[in-house]
């Protein structure tokens, strides 16, 4: 018996024709472009803008024309003492933050796993640095260390143990008392990335290597680790950056002294830029730092598509 409607066209399997490749590039292009600008704008275009600067002799002054120069920025600093003693700094700093901030996030994820009474009111306590400003927290921070009346100063006077001192602007102590700064401020955001990290852990894991007769040391080896070793690399890597570009939290503590000894490198090309007014030699100082920071990443994506192939 024939059919008496009308068949509308169709693919060879019956479905209907989907788009082509184009008309879906065309609507996901359409669908990023509102995410997309911002960071053009706002990210990448002032990057080349400074790539570009760092080739001139742009200086402060309305007036005064601005040349093209090369690379003579790039030769001046490689024999600017100031700014590799400063690069030294900010690496110590990177280092001595990053490193002590992740041992120590590890240690409280791994605490706040456990099923502890109050365990919600003890992750909402450990995320409060997180959710301060790095203006407030220095500014908190220099009352703690403050010489007279500071809280630090005053618990070791009530202990016996000296007069105490002035943290922040001692040559052998600002650079310690900074980077304890930022491992406090900064060791929320670690814990919690670990801290999401372990609760998916299957639990079962845990439980079988316990039957096996495996201790705490070898459970954490053998499975905690290996789940969590992704996130801890990435949170790593991503702090190391952070920390390495740091300026905020430095600036309002100790603004780069005493005597230099915690001028990270954003600090003193903050300071060639906007105090000395050699905007093309800081921003010379800007792609050292930015080329830094993508070897930074190179090492770290590498590391993870070996280890992603290995895996396979």
């Amino acid at each position: 018996m024939a059919s008496t409607g009308v068949k509308r066209r169709s693919g060879a399997d019956g479905a209907h024709p989907r788009p082509g490749t184009a008309a879906r590039d065309r609507a996901a292009w359409f669908l990023v472009l509102p995410a997309l600008l911002p960071i053009l704008i706002l990210s990448v275009g002032p990057l080349l803008y400074g790539i570009a600067l760092a080739f001139t002799d742009a200086q402060s002054g309305r007036t005064r024309s601005t040349q093209w120069i090369g690379t003579l920025n790039f030769q001046d600093l490689l024999h600017d003492t100031l700014f590799w003693d400063s690069f030294r700094i900010g690496l110590l700093w990177a280092f001595g933050v990053t490193v002590p901030q992740f041992l120590l996030a590890l240690g409280l994820a791994l605490l706040l796993n456990q099923k502890l009474r109050l365990r919600w009111l003890a992750r909402a306590l450990a995320i409060v640095p997180w959710a301060m400003p790095e203006v407030v927290v220095g500014i908190m921070w220099r009352l703690v260390y403050n010489p007279d009346a500071g809280i630090l100063n005053e618990t070791l006077r009530d202990l016996g143990l000296g007069d105490g001192r002035d943290w922040l602007t001692g040559l052998a102590t600002a650079l310690p008392a900074v980077i304890l700064v930022g491992i406090w401020a900064g060791m929320p955001q670690t814990t919690v990335a670990l801290l999401a990290g372990l609760q998916n852990t299957p639990h079962e894991l845990h439980e079988a290597a316990a039957l096996d007769g495996a201790g705490a040391w070898r459970r954490f080896r053998t499975v905690t680790w290996p789940a969590i070793k992704p996130i801890a690399l990435a949170i790593s890597a991503l702090n190391l950056i952070w920390n390495f570009n740091s300026f905020a939290l430095v600036y309002v503590l100790t603004s780069g002294g005493p005597g230099g000894r915690t001028r990270l490198p954003m600090l003193f090309a903050y300071e060639e830029a906007f105090r000395y007014g050699q905007f093309g030699y800081a921003a010379a100082m800007g792609c050292v730092m930015v080329a830094v920071i993508s070897v930074i990443l190179a090492c770290y994506l590498v590391g993870r598509i070996s280890a992603g192939g290995e895996q396979r």
